[in-house]
């Protein structure tokens, strides 16, 4: 059994459900909408946003339609982003496939995720709850927010650790922790516990991002994207900015020099990671990814100890060991 079907255990009946409608919830009579929208739900990951938004709601009680509908409207939103996210860097490849933009055109992606986005927006409104319709429409704004703060800090090597943390908080952790608001708010959950899985979700999305941008300082095929991807995009992720911080002299004016001028050959692509490995940036990171972990299963303390509870402290061991 693997990690995400042991998490999914106890609700494998919800997540059934929500598979059997949420494979129709983009049927359209365009051809090549849908064309699009097969493509891209068979490369669909491991659909982590709406195990955590069931399991939270069922921490507290029966899932219900809010539940659900919750969960289509959050995993729509975040297809819609990635498919944009493909046109805004660039980017030619998806989970090992080629990008919706590299497969048709860029026009073609853009005007398929503003589908998707519309179609996500729709199924927030269909919970019939203004909180969850509030949460949905919030998220929607931090997630580009922190898309264009990246943008506005490309190639800035003198990014310090606490700007990259609020571009990684944007950008990747509210949606995470928006899953598990929307969650607990589809069955009413108190307010103390409100805030304690809306920040668990944080925590675990922070834990989530700075791992994915570990995998960009390795070579392994799983990943599902080129390795110095980052790098190669003028991106400085926390292994980078830690070692850049802590070094000084020729070799990191040499490295200041090539991430500026933009200067990455295959070659100097490998040398940028090889100087992060060589000064301990990728063990920092690792090890501030390991502090996330421990304060988001610390949110969970004071829920019954239960299998609902269990499968969330597993949802943050697997994205923290995770080899993908």
């Amino acid at each position: 059994m693997s990690f995400i079907e042991k998490i999914k255990q106890p609700i494998l009946a919800e997540m059934q459900e929500f598979e059997n409608v949420f494979n129709t919830v983009l049927n359209s009579d365009n051809t090549l909408l849908t064309s699009v929208h097969e493509y891209v739900m068979h490369g669909q990951g491991k659909k982590l946003r709406p195990i955590l938004t069931i399991l939270a709601a069922k921490l507290f009680g029966e899932v219900n339609k809010a539940t659900l509908y919750g969960a289509f409207s959050l995993e729509l939103l975040h297809t819609a982003s990635l498919v944009h996210d493909d046109v805004v860097d660039d980017t030619m490849e998806r989970r090992g496939r080629p990008s919706v933009n590299a497969k048709w055109t860029n026009k073609v992606a853009v005007l398929s995720g503003d589908y998707i986005l519309s179609k996500s927006l729709h199924s927030a409104t269909t919970t019939h709850n203004l909180r969850i319709l509030e949460a949905i429409s919030t998220i929607g704004m931090i997630l580009p927010d922190g898309e264009l703060l990246q943008l506005a800090n490309t190639k800035q090597t003198a990014l310090t650790e606490q700007e990259y943390l609020d571009i990684v908080k944007r950008k990747t952790a509210m949606l995470f922790a928006t899953c598990t608001e929307v969650g607990a708010l589809s069955v009413n959950a108190d307010e103390i516990s409100l805030a304690h899985l809306k920040k668990y979700g944080e925590y675990l999305g922070m834990c989530f991002q700075i791992k994915d941008d570990i995998f960009d300082y390795y070579e392994d095929a799983q990943v599902g994207k080129p390795t110095g991807n980052d790098v190669r995009d003028g991106k400085l992720t926390l292994p980078l900015i830690f070692a850049l911080k802590n070094t000084t002299g020729p070799e990191k004016d040499e490295i200041v020099e090539l991430i500026e001028s933009k200067n990455f050959s295959t070659e100097n692509i490998n040398r940028i990671t090889q100087f992060a490995h060589a000064n301990g940036g990728v063990e920092y990171a690792i090890s501030r990814m390991d502090d996330f972990k421990k304060l988001a299963i610390g949110e969970l303390t004071d829920f019954p100890d239960n299998e609902i509870r269990k499968s969330l402290i597993e949802c943050v061991e697997f994205v923290a060991e995770r080899d993908f």
